[in-house]
């Protein structure tokens, strides 16, 4: 029979390595929050090779006495749990970022470990080397108040570990992304980064959280984004939301600028990613991801951050309270500037204003006078309900659409007294995009576009309203034929949809009954409508609170009731479009993220024909 044994502490320092130091940048964020929870107002990091040759942290905190620096590195030894918490077990009430004690031990059992530190009554500082687990150097050392940590040919004993780990610009991209966390998180703490010979970053203390998070995210974020500070009451104390928020049009292909945090902690939590999605989801297209950086603060009861040795997940005691709050919350922040568009021009087409007739596409810079086409411009709040379109606009019926009369009839000029931010409708081009005039520069508006956001929020805001009023009954009510599966899904959200006006009801075990629809759905097709929400609610599955659901059902019911490009519109028609725009929520970007409009300066023409 196997004798059980005590494992020998080297051992049992590199197993719990495996978990706490899985790459450079695990150790580089363990020495960041160490230096943090010791008071520090500047912190240096230096990389070598990524972090794969070495990696040093410097900051000016309160230091230790060489008896403390020997118990620090002795595992499960912290200074993060006061005797209070220690004695009531009271974990979850820590505020310091770290609090396991197996960091420091962890680290210096696979790697060339150096810790230097100094407090500020000392007269000398004091240093301790640990190589792979053993102390080679235990001395006297020249340090200015506050710690110095230098990590060294890390798993250079573990070469099964070693060959894990990737190239040093993958290296040194996962330990940037961890200074920028973390220097996000405490904007009040000055931090510098050098890789190599080259200084990356160079951050002050005592910033505004806006100012630091534009410099290290994008400096186009503070002007394409959103403030957020919103706060709710709740049993064990207050919730609050702050941060900065991208527009939708502000986006990228892949999530790696979505930055949250709880308590200040850095996380990368499966549920505040899942409510950020939630509340973009119907302004974003499905592969594109919004840029933020969100701070959530709630009461340390309320949150578990004793999840993983890593300490990047964390665990809600109400998820779903949490998950609301954040959509909410972003929902309204996004309301503030919903009318602006921060989409970037695409470079060949904007090189196209400047090309000279024969010049062919020109694949240079843009010109600057192009530099404020998508300048954004932010109008009064939004109101509260979407009144539904006027006449002119409201539907494809034969008294509105009529004999088109030409693509640009004359309009009444732009009139000094009224202020139309879209301006005066003057023209069609490529039966698409609408040419309006306005007081301070020509405004370009893709119709389907914009049409598709409008319908949107009038289905939105029939939710809020009587269902039978803003819906449209069939005569003969369709029957749309579906396999059981589908069925099943439509009927459980049935009662959903019946408050946005889509009535429907089992009619067998493989059929759906259609019997009323939104009334700006009214042209639409019932069959092709249904199977469009059946897909929606396959692809997402139970993951969304049915009221996220609902909102991405929504948009593919806003798609098939928005007028297409390629409809010929007359001016009166145009202008009423504009109008709505002008007071709906969110009318800057369409469903899927894209702008809805955008603009060139009368400045920026004059510039274009060399008037100034």
């Amino acid at each position: 029979m196997p004798t059980i044994r005590r494992l020998p502490e080297t051992l049992v320092n590199r197993i719990a390595a495996g978990e706490v130091v899985e790459r450079p940048a695990a150790a580089l964020k363990e020495l960041v929050e160490n230096a943090i929870d010791a008071g520090a107002t500047r912190i240096a990091v230096r990389l070598v090779e990524g972090g794969l040759g070495s990696l040093e942290v410097s900051d000016d905190g309160c230091g230790m006495r060489p008896d403390e620096m020997a118990l620090a590195l002795e595992r499960h030894a912290t200074s993060k749990l006061p005797e209070s918490l220690v004695g009531d077990g009271a974990i979850e009430q820590v505020a310091t970022l770290g609090f396991r004690g197996e960091a420091l031990p962890s680290i210096a059992s696979v790697s060339r470990f150096t810790l230097e530190s100094r407090p500020r009554n000392a007269e000398q500082a004091w240093r301790k080397v640990v190589d792979h687990g053993a102390m080679v150097a235990d001395e006297p050392a020249a340090l200015p108040p506050g710690t110095r940590v230098r990590v060294e040919q890390v798993f250079a004993n573990v070469p099964a570990r070693r060959k894990f780990l990737r190239t040093p610009r993958s290296e040194y991209a996962a330990c940037l992304d961890v200074v920028r966390r973390l220097a996000m998180a405490r904007p009040d703490i000055g931090f510098t980064l050098e890789h190599g010979e080259r200084r990356i970053l160079a951050l002050q203390p005592d910033e505004a959280i806006a100012e630091r998070v534009a410099q290290v995210v994008a400096r186009e974020l503070k002007t394409n984004g959103v403030a957020i500070d919103l706060e709710r009451p709740g049993e064990a104390g207050p919730i609050r939301l702050s941060g900065i928020a991208g527009l939708p049009t502000y986006n990228r292909g892949i999530a790696d600028h979505q930055y949250l945090f709880v308590n200040g902690r850095p996380v990368k939590d499966r549920l505040l990613t899942g409510a950020v999605r939630g509340a973009y989801a119907d302004m974003l297209a499905r592969d594109r991801h919004a840029v933020l950086a969100l701070f959530l603060d709630l009461p340390p009861e309320e949150v578990d951050v004793n999840v993983h040795p890593a300490k990047t997940e964390v665990r809600f005691r109400d998820a779903n309270a949490v998950r609301g709050f954040i959509v909410s919350g972003l929902r309204q922040a996004l309301a503030s500037g919903d009318r602006r568009s921060a989409q970037t021009p695409d470079r060949g087409a904007m090189a196209r204003w400047t090309s000279e007739p024969g010049q062919g596409d020109a694949r240079d810079e843009p010109s600057p006078a192009l530099a404020s086409i998508f300048s954004g411009r932010d109008w009064s709040a939004p109101s509260r309900s979407v009144a539904e379109a006027g006449a002119a606009w409201r539907g494809a019926t034969a008294d509105v659409l009529g004999e088109p009369r030409g693509r640009a009839e004359e309009a009444a000029p732009v009139a000094e007294e009224e202020d139309y931010p879209l301006g005066i409708a003057r023209g069609q081009v490529a039966n698409t995009y609408i040419v309006a005039e306005a007081k301070d520069g020509l405004v370009l508006v893709d119709q389907h576009a914009a049409h598709e956001r409008l319908v949107l929020e009038r289905l939105r805001a029939a939710g809020t309203e009587d269902a039978v009023s803003r819906s449209q009954a069939l005569l003969m009510p369709d029957v749309v034929e579906l396999d059981e599966t589908a069925c099943d899904r439509l009927e459980d959200a049935a009662d959903g949809l019946a408050r946005y006006g889509l009535v429907i009801e089992r009619f067998g075990p493989s059929a759906m009954l259609v019997r009323a629809v939104p009334h700006s759905l009214k042209q639409g097709d019932p069959e092709k409508l249904l199977r469009d929400i059946d897909d929606d609610l396959v692809k997402h599955g139970e993951a969304l609170l049915l009221g996220e659901k609902i909102d991405l059902v929504l948009a593919t019911m806003a798609c098939h009731g928005s007028v297409r490009a390629g409809r010929v519109l007359r001016v009166d028609e145009m202008n009423a479009l504009l109008r709505e725009m002008e007071r709906t929520p969110r009318s800057g970007q369409c469903n899927h993220g894209r702008p809805t409009w955008v603009k060139l300066s009368m400045e920026d023409v004059e510039r274009l024909f060399g008037r100034k």
